[in-house]
């Protein structure tokens, strides 16, 4: 029985551990995930912009 109470707390204190990194690790995802589709759009559309300028 004092087996049981242990590995349920233990496991509570997991969870707490990984919700809590889960909550840090978000907004660094974001950040990264901005900065990897902000690089996309330019990588896009940097080259149409120096072809109008070539041309015009």
């Amino acid at each position: 029985m004092n087996n049981y109470w242990e590995t349920s707390v233990y496991e509570e204190e997991v969870d707490n551990l990984v919700d809590n990194l889960s909550s840090l690790m978000e907004p660094f995802i974001m950040v990264i995930l901005g900065v990897l589709v902000g690089g996309l759009i330019i990588a896009m559309y940097l080259p149409i912009f120096k072809l109008g300028a070539a041309i015009g």
